[in-house]
């Protein structure tokens, strides 16, 4: 390692490497490269569960240096007592990062990630992606998305970006905006499976929210998918769409959309179709803990 990095500059924890400061991780990883070394990245939000080890799982799989960022991005939250409640682990996410070894952690403050505030900051048009589901229901969301994985990715430079697959639409704001970067031929995303809860619950860092009755309610999200993939191709999208909605607010939800679109570009739709690949997407809040879900409904297409 080059001398010039400091031991104020990182922290190592068993085998995991800790960066705080964007100078000092770019060096490190730019000698890694040079090295011949491939990066793997997987940024998170904290709060880490299985589904975040999965992702880092895979990446080492690939062979990959992995780097795992954590970081609670201000600018994606339209709602600020979401932003607030957000739960913090840091203790809690390196071991979890370590389990799954991970090789390069990096934990910024606001500051180093927006050094000139959080307006002076570049902003990318999703176009469609921006308007429906996610982007009609929360405003100004993926423009936040868009601005912390951009810089995160500009720091980091990865070959492989590795995402789950519970945030669907978030998945293809960033295929979008490599696109809009141009750097859709340098990183190559890689989306992984839905870690799933025994009952079929989503992981996700939201669900540490969730009161115990609220818990053993969540489920029904992921049954009212499986309900959706159960009635293809025999049945009127309408008719299991109504159902799933009156089923969740029966069970004390507040749904937002229960949808129906082309998994490729999410051009919504109004009827089952398998001349196309599909997925079913579920939004819905149970007290105030917002949960989101997906399937892919063919995914033989």
């Amino acid at each position: 390692m080059n001398s010039n990095l400091t031991l104020r500059a990182f922290n190592i924890v068993q085998s995991m490497i800790i960066f705080k400061k964007e100078q000092d991780i770019r060096q490190y990883l730019n000698e890694q490269t040079q090295n011949g070394r491939v990066i793997g990245f997987v940024p998170t939000m904290g709060a880490l569960h299985a589904g975040h080890r999965s992702l880092v799982e895979n990446a080492k799989k690939n062979g990959s240096l992995v780097v795992g960022s954590v970081f609670i991005n201000p600018t994606q939250f339209n709602d600020k007592a979401d932003f607030e409640k957000y739960p913090v682990a840091r203790e809690a996410d390196m071991q979890v990062l370590l389990e799954a070894d991970c090789d390069v952690a990096f934990m910024p403050d606001v500051a180093e990630i927006y050094p000139n505030g959080l307006v002076d900051t570049a902003t990318y048009n999703f176009g469609y992606l921006d308007t429906i589901l996610e982007g009609a229901h929360r405003p100004g969301h993926f423009k936040g998305v868009g601005q912390i994985v951009a810089r995160l990715l500009d720091i980091v430079n990865p070959n492989y970006l590795y995402l789950g697959q519970k945030d669907y639409q978030q998945c293809m704001v960033i295929r979008k905006m490599l696109q809009l970067t141009n750097r859709e031929n340098e990183i190559q995303v890689v989306i992984c499976p839905t870690i799933r809860e025994d009952d079929g619950l989503a992981m996700s860092s939201r669900n540490l929210r969730l009161t115990d009755p609220q818990r053993a309610l969540a489920g029904t999200i992921y049954q009212c998918l499986i309900s959706i993939q159960g009635k293809l191709p025999t049945d009127n999208f309408k008719l299991v769409q109504k159902e799933c909605l009156d089923l969740l607010k029966d069970k004390g939800f507040d749904p937002e959309y229960v949808s129906l679109a082309n998994a490729d570009d999410l051009t919504l739709l109004e009827e089952f179709d398998t001349t196309q690949p599909m997925v079913a997407l579920i939004a819905a809040k149970i007290g105030d803990v917002r949960l989101i879900d997906n399937l892919i409904l063919n995914p033989d297409f």
